[in-house]
């Protein structure tokens, strides 16, 4: 019988070129020939199904992940993660907010590890060992008091990267911060971040690094880009789309080099909870001025949370639904009886009917709000 081990590096490469990230571990396990093919490879990873990042155990402080793959969850040790709220993810990368509201960008699977500046509005003689702070009026509105681990959930809705650090060493992110989600960014190098010279007084709900520029969406539905020179600031890029101001959150997404705008709609539940009923998907023609609906994409996959649009094609994964959008529950609220991600499923495009992907009863995150990232340990 042949020598597993003394398979030629050309096949091995072959082989392992073909497996998802789990399988990619176990490969590598296997002896030491094969652990360096696949810490050295010369060819493309094959296409990966996002994962699913959660809470930490609350005895080891393990971060749990779920697999949709193979339908079931992971705790990995990452000490840099302990007691951090992940407020977003790109390019496999996760932006995680700590205790005293500092913030890194990491990659969890390597654990390489970018310390962020103070968040707009945070200095460093911010007293971090008051359990009690009043809260910046750029962030709150009304006079009240904020713990640090509330304004934990609170400083940055979403952030997300141009590159994979990885790749790029001139990378830039971008984070929605405060009461009204302002845009600001940071590059390696900055000792701080910068903000918009002209933020609207109205809420931003998303943003987007399509085709070498930052677009973001406000609540009304207008889309700004975002120019570097001479001074930052956002532009207006039309259309102006009214129709569905009133849904709870807006999605700008890449699509197969396609801009398009989700609208998530919600109706009220018990508990002060919501849950998703519809979504529209729509394409903003920036150049024409004008929009126009979907109810097709290609038989596509997409993924929403906190997290860089992520879409992949079904025919790749024998278990994910085409046609479909996979979501998780959003919030910015720290109240105990709002964590707990009840609202999170499968939405088809086809027939605009929700099912579950996920079991709450057998493994519930309780903190925040879960967001995918593609594994990208390579």
């Amino acid at each position: 019988m042949a020598d597993w081990s003394d398979l030629t590096n050309d096949v091995l490469e072959y082989i392992a070129r073909l497996l998802s990230f789990p399988d990619h571990c176990r490969f590598s396990a296997v002896c030491r020939n094969w652990r360096s093919v696949s810490k050295w490879r010369r060819y493309p990873p094959a296409p990966q199904l996002p994962w699913l990042v959660l809470d930490e155990e609350s005895d080891t402080r393990k971060r749990k992940f779920y697999s949709l793959s193979e339908s079931k969850h992971y705790s990995i040790d990452i000490p840099e993660l302990h007691g951090r709220y992940i407020c977003g993810s790109s390019h496999g990368w996760l932006f995680a907010v700590d205790i005293k509201i500092t913030g890194i960008l990491i990659n969890p699977f390597t654990r390489e590890c970018y310390e962020l500046p103070p968040f707009p509005a945070f200095s460093e003689n911010t007293n971090v060992t008051t359990l009690i702070e009043k809260v910046p009026s750029d962030y709150i509105e009304g006079p009240r008091d904020y713990t640090f681990k509330e304004m934990q959930t609170l400083v940055v809705f979403k952030a997300i990267l141009s590159h994979d650090p990885k790749e790029r060493s001139d990378f830039t992110a971008m984070i929605l911060f405060g009461q009204k989600n302002s845009p600001a960014f940071w590059r390696p190098g900055d000792s701080s971040w910068t903000l918009m010279v002209n933020c609207p007084t109205y809420r931003m709900e998303d943003v987007l690094y399509f085709k070498g520029n930052f677009y973001v969406v406000s609540s009304m539905n207008v889309v700004h880009v975002v120019d570097f020179v001479p001074e930052p600031k956002l532009t207006v890029v039309g259309p102006e789309i009214w129709e569905g101001c009133v849904a709870l959150q807006k999605y700008l997404v890449d699509f197969n080099g396609s801009m398009l705008l989700i609208q998530r709609f919600c109706e009220e539940a018990p508990e002060n909870k919501s849950n998703t009923v519809d979504f529209d998907v729509i394409k903003p023609n920036l150049e024409k001025n004008c929009f126009y609906y979907w109810d097709d994409m290609d038989d596509c996959a997409l993924f929403l949370s906190r997290n860089s649009s992520i879409f992949v094609h079904s025919n790749d994964f024998s278990m994910c639904k085409k046609n479909s959008i996979y979501f998780t529950h959003l919030t910015q609220s720290f109240s105990a009886d709002e964590f707990g991600c009840h609202d999170l499923g499968i939405y088809d495009m086809i027939d605009e009917k929700i099912s579950p992907f996920f079991s709450l009863e057998v493994f519930p995150p309780k903190v925040g709000s879960p967001v995918w990232i593609t594994p990208n340990p390579w």
